[in-house]
């Protein structure tokens, strides 16, 4: 029998009487899934995946988070730590003086020790081809590095879901590559925003989207 990771039922969120993002918006992901969200730049998708770890709140409806139902801050607190999302701009997501301190942020917040830590940063920097990266200054990366950074960043804290906002964003075809072979073989549920549709022909399984505030699995 399949779990149930997330549950959004009757989603409404506007930002204002002119901008109605989402109207009695329904939304599940499986453990397993890896699903495209896809839809027209503006449509909310970016906007979903806030309502999802807490990062915004619904006018109404109800967000149910690994077997729970989240309304309040501390709610979201185990989502965020449990759903790993990559942020559309990694200079959103980045904000420590090394690489290796931006990816230990979240193992340490987490309650890990400083060695547990600094082995999780080795081996997830390693599983991504970034050995040797752990010292490096973060702004001074490439834009695909920081992408691969800020993925590394999540994946260490070892989230059951990944909630990936246009990840192939300024990458050139050798990273892009890596990077899609990377979440092919990784074991978690995908939740991926792309406008890239060779991208997520390879890298997703079903397709959900995103039009006049509703969402519709296609």
């Amino acid at each position: 029998m399949s779990e149930l990771l997330f549950r959004l039922s009757g989603i409404h969120f506007a930002y204002d009487r002119q901008r109605i993002v989402l109207r009695d918006a329904d939304f599940e992901l499986q453990r397993g899934e890896r699903i495209a969200l896809v839809g027209r730049n503006g449509a909310g998708k970016t906007t979903l995946f806030h309502l999802m770890v807490g990062l915004q709140r619904p006018q109404s409806g109800t967000i149910e988070a690994f077997g729970k139902v989240r309304t309040a801050e501390k709610d979201f607190v185990e989502v965020r730590a449990r759903a790993g999302l990559l942020f559309q701009d990694s200079d959103d997501q980045l904000f420590c003086p090394t690489v290796a301190e931006d990816v230990a942020f979240g193992p340490l917040n987490l309650g890990k020790s400083a060695q547990e830590a600094r082995i999780i940063v080795r081996s997830t920097l390693a599983s991504l081809g970034l050995e040797g990266f752990e010292d490096r200054i973060t702004h001074k990366l490439s834009g695909g590095q920081k992408r691969l950074v800020a993925l590394a960043a999540v994946l260490a804290m070892e989230p059951d879901v990944l909630l990936l906002d246009e990840p192939t964003n300024a990458l050139d075809a050798e990273t892009e590559a890596r990077l899609t072979d990377i979440l092919v073989h990784l074991p978690q549920s995908l939740v991926v925003i792309s406008h890239d549709e060779e991208f997520l022909a390879r890298v997703t399984q079903a397709r959900v989207r995103l039009e006049s505030g509703r969402l519709t699995r296609e």
